[in-house]
């Protein structure tokens, strides 16, 4: 890896803006013109080609021919499910009382995982525990997983204790596709950062979750929800959208630190969840974002914001009937493979991220 130092602008904060951390084979997210790129591949024929295995396959193994390779990666993320369900009590036992995203960082840090096939075991162990856990906060026994199932089926019928339909399985599966990896985002970097130390996976796994869990990177979609819902009660979606502009309070789903047009996942998911018979929902929504997007062109000129990923994922997690509280655990169930995939790049530069600070404090005299 080769690591170029930019000038940092002081008055974007030091959020290291432009700076470049690392060289990168597996995404490439052009803000300027609303393209990610995934290993080479454009997002939309990841998600109608390859599916969530095929993905992770390309993503982990550098497989050469990722829809050939899905078969075999289903079967290893089964019998990674299956292994992890054998700590399930334990795992349980030791949550009970933290929400999801608690107990799925509590779980993931004890389980008992050998660093040689630390990923396929990870990404077969966060669907389990996020189930479980979801369960386990509705007062419900975990659902053992069905080792010959795709990751998506799986997770759902883990959280309902029933089959999905087709429809519902293709959705989940899309969405994990979408959100598998973008960049060095926090949490993505987070996980580079340990690696770099020549930490476990596990650990390196654990620390992204931990800035995931921060509001200002994987807590968006619950509040898109609560946004929506508060706009119907008021029946008047240009008003209450003026007012929230006008008193300096943020839109949920729209803008993003990267992205200064509409974010390309956004469309894909949009065009999901119209699948998944929404309708009155999916109605409201369009009306809220083309207003919310006037608006914000008329109060913020010289901002470019645009609907982001969060919007439609907020509509298509609840159409799933996914617990707001396990929004962000299900991503993690989607990221943790690009997670695992950037901790095995960052580990085969074998070098340590060390970057430098700017001190102004005092000198003693």
């Amino acid at each position: 890896m080769t690591t170029t130092i930019l000038a940092l602008d002081r008055a974007q904060g030091f959020g290291l803006d432009e700076v470049i951390a690392a060289d990168t084979a597996l995404s490439d997210v052009d803000g300027a013109a609303g393209r990610l790129v995934l290993a080479g591949y454009e997002l939309p024929a990841l998600t109608s080609q390859f599916g969530f295995e095929g993905t992770a396959a390309l993503f982990l193994e550098g497989a050469h021919q990722p829809k050939a390779s899905r078969p075999l990666m289903r079967d290893r993320m089964g019998r990674a499910r299956i292994a992890a369900y054998v700590e399930i009590d334990r795992l349980l036992a030791a949550t009970r009382g933290l929400d999801v995203i608690e107990g799925l960082r509590a779980s993931l840090a004890a389980l008992a995982i050998d660093e040689e096939d630390a990923a396929i075991r990870l990404v077969g162990a966060a669907p389990v525990l996020v189930a479980s856990l979801i369960r386990q906060a509705q007062g419900l026994g975990p659902v053992a997983p069905d080792g010959t199932a795709g990751q998506a089926e799986d997770y759902l019928r883990m959280i309902r204790g029933r089959a999905a339909s087709p429809v519902e399985i293709a959705a989940m599966d899309a969405y994990f596709v979408t959100i598998v990896d973008h960049g060095l985002n926090a949490s993505t970097f987070a996980a580079r950062v340990v690696a770099s130390t020549a930490s476990d996976t596990v650990s390196a796994v654990v620390a992204a979750l931990g800035a995931l869990k921060g509001p200002l990177h994987g807590g968006a979609p619950g509040p898109v929800l609560d946004m929506l819902d508060a706009i119907d009660a008021s029946g008047d979606a240009t008003s209450w959208i003026g007012n929230a502009i006008s008193g300096g309070d943020r839109l949920m789903g729209f803008g993003h630190r990267i992205y200064r047009v509409r974010d390309p996942r956004a469309d894909i998911l949009k065009a999901v969840v119209k699948t998944l018979g929404t309708a009155g929902r999916i109605g409201l929504a369009e009306q809220v974002e083309q207003t919310a997007l006037t608006l914000l062109a008329k109060h913020k000129p010289d901002r470019k914001l645009e609907t982001n990923v969060e919007f439609y994922t907020a509509l298509l997690l609840e159409a799933l009937a996914i617990p707001r509280q396990a929004f962000t655990p299900t991503f993690a169930v989607g990221r943790i493979v690009g997670w695992c995939a950037h901790i095995l790049e960052q580990r085969r530069t074998g070098r340590l991220i060390r970057p430098k600070s700017h001190y102004v404090g005092p000198i003693a005299a």
